[in-house]
């Protein structure tokens, strides 16, 4: 039985895993309707594996945005198996792509790298990061949407002061999520409003304050800057906190979304991805690029527009989104 086959079938035997696995291959159909025909069409050219296929190998995978590097990591790694299992015939070779990407995913972690470090006792700081236009505040109210249904007593910092809108298009999202928002006038201090929603945080007794932050500034040195005094008032105020700092990247923007990534990395020390608008494009390789590349899991991707299509990501779901077409032989269960 194949890897994606067996994934599937572990899907079908945990009811929430099915349905999840149904989202990423809903929401993954432009990635991998170019990935699935472009892996076919090398392999009914290409019978037999050799160095000209590998070649090729490497064009399909790093048009999909999976990164040079890791590319060549996983090129590395299918020779090395190929010549283990004496594999001679191209289609043997399909399987072998699948199960090695997830390996590389989750290397020596464990699944649970996704998991949002919550506390369980007392306040946890959530620190959203990222450039404007990503999809920031949309994916804090949808964030503070799932926690609110998980019971949780949420509360949201309006500190990204300087984007005209950003407040009240904060503050919608509150009104869906029946979250109280804490904000200040346009233009003011930003460290100021996270120290005062810390503040009204703890004297609500909420679980968790998620806090936005601004997206651009006059240049990048002032922007990094900034995120740097609002994470010093928040470590301060609560000691061990932030207990995230979720970067937000929009997936379409495929190898400009990794540059990001390390910008902001140096700034606030990124404990994780929140990876918007994954069914909008078919450079979805980006997720095992940020990974291997940066060392950063993705804690959540967007996979629609709807407040449940933010996904908590999950690996195997997503290669199964990626080569679902090609999981299926004929007469394979």
């Amino acid at each position: 039985m194949s890897f994606i086959n067996k994934l599937k079938n572990k899907f079908k035997q945990n009811e929430n895993k099915e349905e999840v696995s149904k989202k990423y291959q809903e929401g993954m159909t432009k990635t991998r309707n170019s990935f699935s025909s472009k892996i076919n069409d090398l392999i009914a050219r290409y019978r037999k594996v050799d160095e000209d296929f590998f070649e090729e190998l490497e064009e399909v995978l790093i048009t999909a945005d999976v990164g040079v590097t890791t590319v060549m990591d996983l090129v590395e790694e299918l020779k090395m198996e190929v010549k283990r299992q004496n594999i001679k015939d191209t289609n043997g070779i399909k399987d072998i792509i699948s199960e090695k990407l997830v390996e590389i995913y989750y290397g020596d972690d464990q699944a649970e790298i996704e998991k949002l470090n919550i506390q369980e006792q007392g306040l946890s700081v959530i620190l959203v990061v990222g450039v404007n236009g990503v999809g920031k505040t949309t994916s804090i109210g949808k964030l503070a949407h799932q926690l609110k249904q998980e019971g949780k007593n949420v509360i949201l910092a309006a500190g990204d002061t300087f984007r005209a809108g950003a407040i009240e298009q904060l503050e919608v999202w509150g009104e869906r999520a029946e979250v109280d928002v804490i904000k200040h006038n346009a233009g003011s201090d930003p460290a100021a409003v996270i120290f005062d929603a810390i503040k009204a945080a703890k004297s609500r007794q909420a679980d968790v304050l998620i806090c936005d932050t601004a997206g651009r500034l006059q240049n990048k040195v002032n922007l990094m800057n900034e995120l740097s005094k609002v994470k010093r008032v928040i470590e301060r105020e609560i000691p061990g906190a932030p207990h995230e700092v979720l970067l937000v990247l929009d997936a379409t923007t495929g190898q400009n979304a990794l540059s990001q990534a390390k910008t902001f990395s140096e700034a606030t020390n990124v404990s994780g991805i929140v990876l918007t608008k994954l069914d909008g494009t078919a450079k979805g390789g980006i997720v095992l690029a940020i990974r291997n590349e940066l060392h950063i899991p993705v804690k959540f991707v967007g996979l629609g527009e709807q407040v449940e299509d933010l996904q908590e990501f999950d690996a195997n779901a997503f290669v199964y989104g990626l080569f679902a077409d090609l999981g299926t032989e004929a007469g394979e269960e």
